[in-house]
């Protein structure tokens, strides 16, 4: 087994946590994001599609949700960057008896907002919400929305029936929002308590409605930080905006080659600005004419602007995953990829320059992001 090498961040350096098929890295730099050490790899042999940095009431805590093919999936944290890890003797997310579901892969850590220091959320397949209140030492079953009378007509996607995205509104705590591939969105009011579907002008075409209430296949959605009433989504068919915080969508996919991908990012200060990678088609799923290009829009999603300053732009026909794709929350803003080649890219510009800071990983599945 390979021996992680680790990394040792001071407060203010920025952190890019990498999940791929086989383990985990963290790479670390200074604010100016010009040279990167890296750290790993944790979990050698599992898929770690979820990861998260929890900095809140004084802590400097990695999240972590491996799946071993042996072993099952686990939720497992560090405090000291990755040194030591958590290893519980059995899943401390699980189903209570009777649910008839079992954790079969952990796809979202959320650490909750500042005024809940210890509360996290935890999205998994099969599509279900837990919450933990006391710092993930344990976790229930959020039993409203795996209750919803719609549940029992969610389809799984190709990645399974997951529940993917987690949207914890800043301006209200009793304000949910997740993103369940096939089922699409749902947004909760009143803590988790009930939910109800979010998906008008969301297409579903593979579906006798192609604009029903429910069923759409989500791949990811972003929400500001700044005007949490604005997020965008990349469908499987379909990107689009919203103004009035996931009530209404409206088809934003002008000047991109295709409307179809995975992952999209918003900007950490200015709500107009976002990045996606588009792919051709869902049936080859990779970037266009072989060039990799992000593409990015300053205007809300009226018009969108290839990036390629960095990246191949011949023959290099890539696939970026829903969530390997991530901003950081620094001036200008650090955004960050990988693929399923095992690349990782970074730009400490907005996208005007970018650099590869790995190549040869296992395929990537996750990126995030998070400054000490």
């Amino acid at each position: 087994m390979p021996v992680p090498q680790h990394v040792d961040p001071k407060p203010g350096d920025v952190l890019v946590l990498v999940g791929t098929m086989k383990g985990a890295f963290i790479f670390r730099a200074d604010r100016d994001r010009a040279r990167w050490d890296v750290g790993g790899p944790y979990f050698p042999g599992s898929a770690v599609y979820a990861l998260a940095y929890d900095g809140r009431a004084g802590r400097q805590r990695l999240w972590a949700g491996p799946h071993s093919m042996h072993w099952g999936a686990l939720l497992r944290s560090s405090d000291d960057f990755g040194r030591t890890w958590t290893n519980p003797e059995s899943a401390n997310v699980k189903f209570p008896e009777g649910a008839g579901a079992a954790l079969q892969q952990v796809w979202q850590i959320a650490p909750g907002r500042a005024d809940e220091p210890d509360t996290l959320y935890c999205g998994i397949e099969p599509a279900a919400l837990f919450v933990s209140r006391d710092a993930g030492e344990t976790w229930s079953l959020c039993e409203g929305l795996w209750n919803h009378p719609q549940r029992a007509r969610w389809e799984p996607g190709g990645g399974g029936l997951c529940l993917h995205t987690i949207l914890l509104d800043p301006a209200d705590l009793q304000r949910i929002r997740i993103a369940v591939s096939t089922a699409g969105m749902y947004v909760s009011e009143d803590g988790g308590t009930s939910w109800r579907p979010s998906n008008q002008g969301v297409r579903a075409q593979f579906l006798p409605d192609p604009y029903p209430e429910f069923g759409q296949c989500v791949h990811k959605v972003a929400q500001s930080r700044q005007r949490p009433e604005r997020m965008f989504l990349q469908n499987h068919w379909g990107l689009y905006r919203s103004d009035d915080r996931g009530e209404s969508w409206i088809d934003v996919a002008n000047g991109v080659p295709s409307d179809f991908g995975f992952a999209v990012a918003i900007h950490p200060e200015n709500p107009d600005s976002a990045w996606i990678v588009p792919l051709e088609s869902d049936l080859f799923r990779c970037t266009p004419e072989g060039k990799l290009r992000v593409y990015r829009t300053r205007d809300a999603g009226a018009s969108w602007q290839p990036l390629g300053e960095g990246l191949p732009q011949h023959e290099s026909y890539q696939t970026v995953l829903r969530d390997a794709l991530a901003a950081d929350p620094l001036s200008p803003a650090g955004v960050y990829f990988g693929t399923r080649s095992g690349k990782v890219f970074a730009t400490a510009d907005e996208g005007e320059h970018w650099t590869e800071i790995a190549d040869g990983l296992p395929p990537v599945v996750a990126v995030k992001t998070a400054v000490v």
